[in-house]
């Protein structure tokens, strides 16, 4: 099973609530894209269900069983948190960055067996960075830095994968790559639970959406459900104006990869 949940989360930080009982279920299989606007809470919400943070009530659970009930290490198995601003200053190399997500499988000083090798080739070679293997991290684009930092989170080969923001820094293409990554560790058995900004990409790749507004759900539910013209006036201050027989036609997607 990759089952994380949280029921009634709240959050208080220098005595300002951040987030009010708000629950959540990410099922096995399934992506769930968290969105609304900024200052919502969306962040948060992702440091309570990774562990990073703790709530000021409720507990978030994996597979019914408290997160911090359970052991670091296998929790670091388990689950992955990519985060938007993670990097790294020193000059340390793609590759040997990307090996970072296999450490939660090393016993202490065990080194990386042939196995380990070739997930991070794989993962790898799924995010278009062999090419870029040697180079070192710093001189790296912001979107090719964002694509080191998801082989990394992949190569953990985690059941739960959460992601903030992951396609915030790259182009068009490379977004439909990253979102069509996600869904592939999806329809592998996995989960993930991701915050989009771009509505279209909520719309298409998402099996459901949950809509935070001021630190509280508006909406939860499939993407027809959620992305209504009084949901979206409410959260974002827009008017929808559909260009076809439904709401979400206006949210269909325009591009497509390759000579498409």
């Amino acid at each position: 099973m990759s089952r994380l949940s949280g029921d009634r989360l709240s959050l208080s930080l220098g005595g300002q609530p951040v987030l009010t009982e708000v629950s959540l279920a990410l099922e096995q299989g399934e992506m769930l894209g968290l969105i609304g606007p900024n200052g919502a809470g969306k962040s948060s919400l992702l440091k309570l269900l990774s562990g990073i943070w703790k709530p000021s009530r409720g507990q978030p659970e994996m597979d019914g069983t408290p997160l911090a009930a359970q052991p670091p290490a296998l929790r670091a198995r388990r689950l992955a948190y990519l985060t938007q601003d993670g990097t790294a200053h020193w000059p340390i190399s793609v590759e040997r960055i990307v090996a970072l997500g296999r450490l939660p499988h090393l016993g202490n000083w065990q080194r990386p067996a042939e196995e380990d090798a070739r997930i991070i080739h794989r993962v790898m070679a799924q995010t278009q960075l062999l090419e870029l293997a040697n180079r070192p991290f710093p001189t790296l684009s912001g979107g090719e830095k964002a694509r080191v930092l998801l082989a990394r989170a992949l190569a953990v080969e985690p059941q739960i994968l959460i992601a903030d923001e992951p396609v915030a820094a790259l182009d068009p293409s490379h977004q439909l790559e990253v979102m069509d990554l996600l869904r592939r560790h999806c329809t592998d058995g996995g989960s993930v639970l991701v915050v989009l900004h771009d509505l279209r990409l909520a719309a298409h790749y998402c099996d459901r959406l949950q809509l935070l507004l001021n630190g509280k759900t508006l909406a939860c539910g499939g993407p027809e459900e959620v992305l209504t013209p009084g949901n979206l006036e409410q959260a974002y201050g827009i008017r929808l104006r559909a260009s076809g027989t439904s709401t979400m036609d206006a949210f269909a997607l325009t591009w497509e990869k390759g000579g498409g």
